[in-house]
């Protein structure tokens, strides 16, 4: 299959194809898309509330590192929220800055950018 026909057979209105995540430890691989929109100025948690609103989830950091790659003009030069939480300090979320691709770390009531994602599994 052709990619652009795979893009016509999976893809809805406004989705980006973002690429191939391998699955690790046995899990499987998927396709990654983007969904259309943006939440703005929301917290980690609001973050999470409009990714499943809209039929998606806040991308891993995994998957962030792919869309950074493949997607980058897609985001503005800010940062955004992922679905993993920093476990050495405690009320944090992992975060990236698409200006440049670099992850760290945010205060869970911080009011950052989200983007959401759906996974096609393979």
């Amino acid at each position: 299959m052709s990619k652009a026909q795979f893009i016509k057979e999976n893809l809805k209105a406004g989705e980006l194809l973002a690429g191939l995540i391998l699955g690790k430890n046995g899990e499987p691989d998927y396709h990654l898309v983007l969904l259309p929109g943006q939440a703005n100025d929301v917290t980690w948690k609001d973050a999470k509330a409009w990714a499943k609103k809209i039929g998606g989830e806040l991308p891993t950091r995994r998957e962030q590192s792919l869309l950074f790659a493949n997607q980058r003009e897609a985001f503005e030069a800010r940062w955004y929220w992922s679905a993993e939480l920093y476990a050495p300090a405690s009320g944090s979320a992992w975060v990236q800055l698409f200006s440049n691709g670099r992850q760290d770390y945010g205060y869970l009531d911080l009011k950052l950018r989200a983007r959401a994602v759906r996974r096609l599994f393979i």
